[in-house]
């Protein structure tokens, strides 16, 4: 389990991946994966969707890559991801495969319905169960990314 302080300073790591994504013009995410025991930081990673046009390439992929690298293993057991904003579909998928235990995200989506998380990472007919918290700096994650669509659509008109 993670103080709150902690959660804060591993969330604060993730926001600094995800305003790398921003500088680079691409949604900003970012993640952050870390050892539960230990409280070590193994990977982190920022949204290159734009940079690679690489569809795939959301920030919480990249850090599951990273880690599963550094592990020499898929299996990521005993490991909690922090990411600045609600997991898609697809990534919520690469958690429960790589066996994280813990995300906590830090702001929900508009794109993504929030009881989408409940049903993946809880599902019972998956083998691995996610614990989830959301709202970790709920503030500094949203607004980095009201800001980037803001910013978005005015650069369209």
């Amino acid at each position: 389990m993670f103080t709150k302080a902690e959660k804060e300073f591993f969330m604060n790591i993730a926001l600094i991946e995800a305003r790398k994504a921003y500088k680079k013009g691409d949604v900003p995410v970012g993640a952050c994966i870390v050892n539960i025991d230990s409280k070590n930081m193994i990977a982190r990673a920022y949204n290159k969707r734009m940079l690679r046009h690489d569809a795939t390439a959301h920030a919480e992929v990249l850090c599951i890559k990273k880690a599963c690298k550094k592990f020499k293993d898929f299996r990521l057991n005993k490991t909690a991801m922090f990411v600045t904003l609600f997991p898609c579909p697809m990534c919520m998928g690469a958690i429960v495969n790589s066996r994280i235990d813990e995300v906590y995200v830090g702001t929900e989506s508009d794109r993504v319905d929030n009881s989408l998380i409940e049903t993946i990472f809880n599902n019972n007919l998956l083998n691995h169960k996610v614990k989830y918290e959301v709202g970790v700096l709920k503030e500094q994650c949203s607004s980095l990314v009201r800001k980037f669509f803001k910013e978005h659509r005015e650069n369209k008109n």
